[in-house]
């Protein structure tokens, strides 16, 4: 038996090289114009924001977070490895008009899916990676436990997000009324809030989370519980290149796909021998799934080995924070996550 499973993975490798050849010569010629110029440049150029848990870079410059780890998954299934990624941070104002511009391959900056985004600025969305929703942030010596009981308050919001509108809305609804402070840079929020010059902050409850841990004092500071809005959080690329939309939106869909099967970076390896074939194509043991879709049959392999499924990419960076899965628990969790079959 232990011989004929030797000889099975044996002819398993076999035609898997032969499989990676075939699609390594046959994807290059129907890539799609971003994908030529990412492998004619070597390396996938990442919009991303500064957000502790999300993005942020180490204390020795590497960039590190959730949104950061699936940036590294498109690196691994492109090129193999998940070092070919150059992370850029980019303001809310700049970096629409910088992916328009293709400045970036992929934003993975926490930006909200929109119609306006999607049929005005033209942009493809991957599937949601985080359900967000808008807060505010508020100092808890003024004493409000909720968003209406800032009737009259002075609230900032930055420029150039979906946050300003929402906000407006908001109160507009609830019949209160309250003093908006546009801040243009980020790191200003910070600023506002402790000096005084605003009574609250207002934008994606997963930012404020981030942000209330850099101030100096932040139990002085409270996240009220209502969420203004609904802030589906997805990569974002340029229209144009659906086969650069494919491969974002699989590589997402791998991360959930293993979850829910149990798959880890720490026991992938025991599921190669999965009598389950959706489980051996989606690892690679039959390769002609891959050929298919014309990428190396161990892309997902690569990705969960390195990288992890969605819940150790989650646990890793927004635990910490206090982050619960709520929403983003997969569907049979009672959450939103839920991946396409891959056959």
């Amino acid at each position: 038996m232990i011989v004929q499973k030797i000889f099975q993975r044996a002819v398993k490798a076999t035609v898997a090289a032969t499989f990676l050849a075939t699609t390594m010569l046959s994807g290059t010629a129907h890539a799609g114009p971003t994908l030529d110029k990412i492998n004619q440049r070597g390396t996938i150029k990442v919009g991303v924001g500064t957000t502790p848990g999300f993005f942020a870079p180490d204390s020795d410059g590497k960039w590190q977070g959730f949104f950061i780890d699936f940036g590294r998954a498109l690196s691994i299934a492109v090129f193999g490895t998940p070092d070919k990624v150059e992370f850029t941070s980019s303001s809310p104002q700049q970096r629409l008009p910088a992916l328009q511009s293709g400045e970036f391959d992929v934003l993975l900056s926490g930006v909200t899916v929109t119609a306006t985004r999607a049929f005005k600025l033209g942009f493809h969305f991957g599937p949601t990676v985080f359900y967000d929703g808008q807060g505010i942030l508020v100092r808890k010596d003024l004493g409000v436990t909720k968003a209406a009981d800032l009737d009259g308050a002075t609230i900032g919001a930055q420029s150039g997000t979906t946050g300003e509108l929402n906000v407006a809305d908001f109160f507009r609804k609830t019949g209160k009324n309250f003093t908006p402070v546009t801040i243009e840079d980020t790191g200003q929020f910070i600023d506002a809030l402790e000096s005084g010059r605003v009574d609250a902050i207002t934008q994606d409850s997963s930012d404020l989370v981030g942000k209330r841990t850099q101030l100096k004092n932040p139990d002085d500071y409270v996240l009220l519980p209502e969420r203004l809005s609904k802030e589906p959080l997805a990569p974002a690329i340029a229209g144009g290149d659906d086969r650069w939309l494919e491969l974002v939106n699989w590589t997402v869909n791998a991360t959930i796909q293993a979850e829910e099967w149990g798959i880890t970076s720490a026991n992938v390896d025991t599921f190669l021998d999965s009598d389950d074939p959706a489980i051996q194509r989606f690892l690679g043991e039959d390769p002609s799934f891959a050929q298919e879709l014309g990428l190396d049959p161990k892309w997902a392999y690569n990705i969960i080995k390195t990288v992890g499924n969605y819940g150790e990419i989650y646990e890793r960076n927004l635990k910490p924070l206090g982050w619960e899965r709520g929403y983003n628990s997969l569907w049979t969790d009672g959450g939103l996550l839920y991946s396409p079959p891959f056959r």
